[in-house]
């Protein structure tokens, strides 16, 4: 098993060298090519290939070969003292409400929201993209007593915290979560990616600058085209005002467990979205 592994490897090594020294939108050589200059069988390139079209480092165009994948549009989530902050993310934006009602609350979401189940909320499911292409599918879930008002309108036209601010709703703070997954029928077809393809699910809570749940959405991303990069500062420094002392650190994902016991982390995080192809 080991040398069909190492020759797997090895391709996908030469196809991430040829990734990261073309530009967007350059071809990679034939597959015949490739077989030769590699001395791998089809089914053993095809397999690398498709791992990195599934991840989104290459694209597939019918009749015309395998291309490098477009360039990517950064996020950023700086870290401060005690938050992360949220600058605006890169690309054109734009949302398409694919449902919108008021429903009653239930039992898990009331929990969240803070709410009695039998409370009315406005539901909204809409789908996120960027420059034009699927990028994300959000349902958002928001008390009827916190903006009553809240149109088709509002859903599709600019900065959902910037609707809400009209109606008099100001932001505070939220706590979001973030796992893998993969899509469903349904998620695949408005994605327009492949039954089962990989995902990335986000909750999110907003509170108001009083504290009050407004707002419990999740969203669906494309695993394809979006990544989080975390950037860690290990070096000691100066304990934050307010901060716990003398305990134990948390688990850092990627990092052992006691690997670093001088202190806290601090760190900044990244979202890549990639253009459309």
């Amino acid at each position: 098993m080991a040398e069909p592994i190492l020759k797997r490897e090895r391709v996908r090594d030469y196809l991430l060298e040829l990734i990261e020294t073309h530009p967007p939108g350059a071809p990679i050589p034939a597959e015949r090519v490739l077989c030769r200059q590699l001395a791998v069988s089809r089914p053993t390139l095809r397999s690398a290939v498709d791992e990195l079209v599934n991840t989104g480092l290459l694209v597939r165009q019918h009749g015309r070969g395998t291309f490098v994948a477009p360039a990517k549009i950064t996020q950023e989530l700086v870290s401060t003292d005690r938050a992360m902050t949220l600058p605006q993310a890169g690309g054109a934006w734009s949302s398409r409400v694919l449902e919108h009602a008021r429903v009653p609350a239930g039992a898990r979401v009331g929990r969240r929201l803070r709410v009695s189940p039998a409370a009315e909320i406005t539901y909204i499911a809409r789908l996120r993209l960027v420059d034009g292409a699927p990028m994300a599918i959000e349902h958002l879930h928001v008390p009827v007593a916190v903006a009553p008002g809240l149109t088709v309108e509002d859903m599709e036209s600019g900065n959902f915290y910037d609707r809400l601010a009209d109606h008099g709703v100001h932001v505070s703070d939220a706590v979001q979560s973030i796992e893998p997954t993969v899509t469903n029928d349904a998620e695949s077809e408005l994605l327009g990616v492949p039954v089962f393809a990989p995902a990335l699910l986000f909750e999110r809570l907003t509170n108001d600058t009083t504290g009050r749940p407004v707002e419990y959405v999740h969203s669906l991303y494309r695993g394809d085209r979006y990544r989080i990069v975390s950037r860690l500062s290990l070096a000691p420094s100066a304990p934050v005002p307010g901060a716990r002392t003398g305990h134990h650190p948390g688990h850092h994902p990627g990092i052992p467990p006691g690997d670093l016991s001088s202190g806290p982390v601090r760190s900044a995080t990244t979202g890549d979205v990639q253009d459309a192809p």
